[in-house]
């Protein structure tokens, strides 16, 4: 049986804030016509997940809305705790606020002594959530969170290495399907995203 990793689509953040944890980042318009797209690369009847931050809440409720379902909120599902060490910040200015940070955070992620919660605990947290409803559940998953939060998990479920965690990200509201296998990793089957930059028309 599948199981659907999502992110969030677009959020509203002209400034380049980084917003981590922060409220009051909702979708944008394109974000949300992102989310509408990935709904319809989902089953009807799915089971769906989220984290409790709006943005993936309101991309997961639009998902639901498609699919037939409800909205099952994981705490386990949230973002990064490293972004809290960030967060109010403009993007722009972590070099200088954060000299060597940013840069460590490309080049080596699996070694942040800086971060409040390490990229392992990041993929035991999420992979292990992600685990917990598949095992709760007889049809497709669909959990919808977090960049690094997903990349983390993707790259434990599928026994991947975390030092990875770089490598071919999901874009926003990116759709990964994995199948669940009993024993051992699990297999990506596909990676979809719709465009980032072009707004569609509505569907």
């Amino acid at each position: 049986m599948n199981t659907y990793l999502v992110r969030h689509g677009e959020v509203h953040n002209p400034d380049g804030i980084v917003y981590a944890d922060l409220d009051g980042f909702a979708l944008s318009e394109l974000g949300r016509t992102q989310a509408a797209l990935a709904a319809r690369r989902l089953p009807q009847g799915s089971t769906v997940v989220a984290s409790p931050l709006g943005r993936a809440l309101e991309t997961a409720e639009i998902i639901a809305a498609k699919t037939g379902s409800v909205v099952t909120i994981d705490d386990d599902l949230t973002e990064w705790r490293l972004g809290r060490r960030w967060a109010g910040r403009v993007w722009d200015s972590l070099d200088e606020e954060f000299p060597g940070e940013l840069s460590a955070y490309l080049e080596h992620p699996t070694e942040l002594p800086f971060s409040p919660e390490s990229l392992d605990e990041v993929a035991a947290r999420t992979a292990g959530a992600v685990r917990r409803h598949r095992k709760a559940t007889d049809g497709p998953l669909v959990a919808v969170f977090h960049q690094d939060p997903i990349q983390a998990a993707r790259l434990a479920l599928t026994g991947a290495p975390l030092s990875d965690l770089q490598l071919d990200k999901p874009g926003h509201a990116a759709v990964i399907t994995l199948e669940t296998r009993p024993s051992g990793p699990w297999i990506e089957r596909e990676l979809w995203a719709p465009d980032q930059g072009v707004l569609f028309p509505p569907i």
